[in-house]
C-alpha cells in the first residue's frame, strides 16, 4: 500500500499546494491517454483522480492500467459506484455524501464495496463529500437523488464539514459538481478551512488560473480540475513548472 494519505497530510503541514486532474472514464478514450498524461506530467499536477458519476463496469480498471504506464504520479480513485474500484490504482477516496440524506451514499455503497476492497491494497481514505449549489443541476444530484447545500447558508456548510471531521473523516471535499456554473466561493472555502483541522479539497467549476489562485488563497490544500482540461487542453500551458502559479513552491513530485 502506498501512503498516499500520509503524503497529502505531510504536504499540507508544509504548506504545499496540491493539484489533482480528474479523469472521467466516460470522457477519456484509451488512445488519447498517452498525449494527455504527457501534458499532466509536465504540469504542476501532483495527483490524478479517476472516476465519474456513471461508468460502465471494468472501464475504470482498463483506464487506470493505461494511465499507470505513462506516469509515476499517484492515481486515486474518485468512485461514483462500487464498480469503479480497481486494485491497479494507488488509493481510493472513500466518499461519504454527508451533505445529503440518501443512506446509500452515506454508508450503503461503502458496505457493498467491502468485499472488493478487502481484496486490494489500496490506501482507503475516508472523505467527507459536500455538494454545494453551483447554478445548475449536476450529475451527482441526479445519481444520488440529493440536493446540494445552499451556497448562501455558509454556517450550515461549515457545520456539516465540522461534523464530518468529528465523525473521523480524514479529508473534506467541497464540490460544486462537474461542469458547474459557479465554483465554490472564496468565502465558503475560507470559513470551512478555518473550522477544520484536516486537509481541504475543493473542486468543480474551476476553469481559470484566477479561480485556482482564489481557491488556494482561501485555504484549499488540494484543488481538483476536470472540465477545464476536457474543454481546453491548453490550460495545461498555464500550469507548467516554468510558468506556474507563484504560490507553488518548487518541489519534487509526490512519490
Amino acid at each position: 500500500m502506498k501512503p498516499i494519505y500520509k503524503d497529502i497530510l505531510a504536504s499540507t503541514l508544509k504548506g504545499e499546494k496540491l493539484l489533482a486532474v480528474l479523469i472521467d472514464p466516460d470522457k477519456m478514450t484509451l488512445d488519447t491517454v498517452p498525449s494527455f498524461i504527457e501534458k499532466v506530467n509536465t504540469s504542476i499536477t501532483t495527483h490524478i483522480f479517476v472516476g465519474g458519476s456513471t461508468v460502465d463496469e471494468n472501464v475504470t480498471d482498463v483506464l487506470v492500467e493505461k494511465i499507470k504506464k505513462y506516469t509515476t504520479l499517484p492515481v486515486v480513485l474518485f468512485p461514483g459506484d462500487v464498480t469503479q474500484i480497481t486494485n491497479k490504482a494507488d488509493a481510493i477516496l472513500f466518499l461519504s455524501l454527508i451533505s445529503g440524506s440518501n443512506p446509500e451514499y452515506l454508508i450503503g455503497k461503502h458496505i457493498a464495496s467491502i468485499s472488493k476492497l478487502k481484496e486490494t491494497d489500496l490506501d482507503v481514505i475516508s472523505t467527507g463529500y459536500i455538494l454545494i449549489e453551483s447554478g445548475k443541476k449536476t450529475a451527482v444530484e441526479r445519481v444520488t437523488g440529493t440536493e446540494p447545500l445552499s451556497r448562501t447558508n455558509i454556517q450550515h456548510i461549515v457545520d456539516t464539514a465540522k461534523a464530518g471531521e468529528l465523525l473521523g473523516m480524514k479529508l473534506m471535499y467541497l464540490e460544486a459538481g462537474s461542469g458547474a456554473k459557479l465554483s465554490v466561493s472564496k468565502d465558503i472555502i475560507l470559513k470551512v478551512k478555518k473550522a477544520l483541522n484536516i486537509p481541504l479539497i475543493v473542486g468543480g467549476g474551476i476553469r481559470s488560473k484566477e479561480q485556482l489562485d482564489n481557491a488556494y488563497n482561501a485555504g484549499a490544500n488540494l484543488v481538483v480540475i476536470g472540465t477545464a482540461f476536457e474543454e481546453n487542453n491548453s490550460f495545461f500551458d498555464e500550469l507548467n513548472p516554468h510558468g506556474a502559479l507563484s504560490i507553488f513552491p518548487k518541489k519534487e513530485k509526490i512519490k
